[in-house]
């Protein structure tokens, strides 16, 4: 299985999605067309290392190699080799359609897309990709670094096989997967 992950959006979600990835040995591409938030969010994730380091949780040569595995871009095109993207950006069913259309185009056939929504409906986030059995919803909480708990929100025709690579990739980083069907709050908001 390819070991890179993309996560679009830069913000508290998706530097946290980025650190767990990394974190666990894959490689990320951290992709937000804000400059600012790509700078905040490398800031951030280099004060937590410091304080993990500080806290004597993880040596320094772990820090660096965690860091080392995040790259942060606003090239949307870095995320073509990517076996898994995850969209976490604002709460915009507009935004995230479009990313979803732009994503669906610059991946593989195989590669699985999946939303961090918390609120919105997946299926009309992922209604404008034309493969729609790649596409899920896959729901951190935050802080995603402690909190343990993920749900895990499959469409109709999403692939068995891609629920499963999933699975298998949330299970490495050490996440407890909770199944949900795509209704307001899925489980626990609900």
């Amino acid at each position: 299985m390819n070991q890179k992950i993309s996560v679009i959006g830069a913000g508290i979600m998706g530097t946290g999605i980025a650190q767990v990835a990394s974190t666990h040995g894959f490689s990320v591409s951290l992709v937000d067309s804000s400059q600012d938030a790509l700078e905040r969010s490398h800031s951030s994730l280099n004060l937590v290392m410091n304080r993990m380091v500080e806290k004597g949780k993880i040596d320094i040569e772990e820090s660096d190699a965690i860091l080392s595995r995040v790259h942060w871009t606003s090239e949307i095109g870095s995320i073509n080799d990517s076996k898994l993207v995850i969209e976490a950006v604002i709460e915009n069913m507009e935004v995230k359609q479009k990313i979803f259309s732009d994503v669906e185009s610059l991946v593989s056939n195989n590669c699985i897309i999946a939303t961090n929504t918390s609120s919105l409906s997946v299926a009309k986030i992922t209604s404008s990709c034309s493969n729609t059995s790649r596409v899920m919803g896959i729901h951190f909480f935050n802080p995603v670094p402690l909190m343990k708990l993920v749900e895990v929100i499959p469409m109709k025709k999403t692939a068995p096989n891609l629920v499963n690579d999933v699975k298998t990739i949330l299970q490495s980083w050490n996440k407890t997967i909770v199944m949900a069907k795509d209704t307001p709050g899925f489980i626990v908001n609900r």
